[in-house]
């Protein structure tokens, strides 16, 4: 009863547009690397029947249960995985599962992570100050809150979570130490830097996502798992599907597409071409794609997402 409630929170972002852009098709396999509850996945597994196949990785063992439940009823054909996306190839061939026709990352946190206040992602709900994906990571949120120096802090809110009043925020954070809870942070925040006033955006929200994005290495493994999930595009016609939340993921997945679908990536002004580098990646998506209105009225949290696609030459 407990994984239904808990699925019934999970809406999927950007459904159709997924779909479309992977091309799914019946008897197809297909590679969910952020599998989360499973939402994608199931939408997936339905498009891609009779006979369509999909493995799931997810490092949360928690949202990976609710993901089980979720795509029982396709049996065998859903193989789900705890693990990291950055090992998705070694995770492929572990199981035998290719050659793929598509993979979708959609990256970011769930709505089950945000949901439950244990679990320390939402500064809306009390919590202790944790923010990590997987249960056997050991740096928390409150490591980082505690232990770093005021300039660490001040680099690491500036870096990831791109807010100018970085410096001010972070004497704050040292000068009230311990900060334990996620409230706690918050309220932290917002008296370093003022109320939100007429904004819908709460003043540690760039501070929350900068923890989150440092605990979790989050831009680190996404670059690392782009290279890996191309290595899986063995196929002509086999395509990647990425849908990000903030402009450091976008402009990660956007400057990789950009590399792998381009013939030169020789500095710009250089006067011969020396790189020798040859397209492997047609664009499906010149620009990314953005969530409807409408999705965005009946998902708020879907307002900020960008999909963007490539194919395999």
């Amino acid at each position: 009863m407990t994984l239904v409630m808990m699925t019934a929170i999970h809406i999927p972002v950007m459904v159709r547009e997924v779909i479309d852009a992977l091309a799914v098709r019946p008897g197809g396999r297909y590679v969910d690397g952020t599998v989360g509850e499973g939402g994608h996945a199931e939408v997936i597994l339905e498009a891609a029947t009779p006979g369509g196949q999909l493995l799931g990785i997810d490092r949360d063992p928690h949202a990976l249960a609710v993901a089980r439940e979720r795509l029982s009823p396709y049996g065998d054909n859903a193989v789900l995985v705890e693990g990291n996306y950055v090992d998705v190839v070694a995770i492929c061939r572990s199981r035998e599962f290719g050659p793929i026709d598509g993979i979708v990352l959609d990256l970011g946190v769930s709505s089950f992570q945000l949901e439950h206040a244990r679990r320390g992602f939402s500064f809306s709900r009390e919590g202790a100050l944790d923010m990590r994906f997987s249960p056997t990571d050991t740096l928390t949120a409150a490591d980082i809150v505690n232990g770093y120096r005021e300039e660490e802090l001040a680099d690491l809110i500036w870096r990831f979570g791109e807010d100018r009043r970085s410096r001010r925020i972070a004497r704050c954070i040292v000068e009230q130490r311990p900060i334990l809870t996620t409230t706690q942070l918050a309220r932290v925040v917002e008296q370093a830097v003022g109320k939100r006033g007429q904004s819908v955006t709460h003043p540690a929200t760039r501070t929350f996502l900068a923890l989150r994005i440092a605990v979790n290495s989050e831009l680190a493994h996404l670059a690392a798992a782009l290279e890996e999930a191309h290595g899986l595009l063995d196929d002509s016609g086999s395509r990647m599907v990425a849908i990000s939340y903030h402009s450091l993921e976008d402009r990660i997945v956007k400057e990789f597409f950009r590399r792998e679908s381009s013939d030169c990536i020789c500095p710009p002004g250089a006067p011969v071409c020396i790189c020798n580098h040859r397209a492997t990646l047609r664009l499906i998506t010149r620009k990314p794609q953005r969530p409807s209105d409408l999705e965005v009225l009946i998902n708020p949290r879907s307002r900020s997402a960008r999909l963007r696609a490539a194919e395999r030459l």
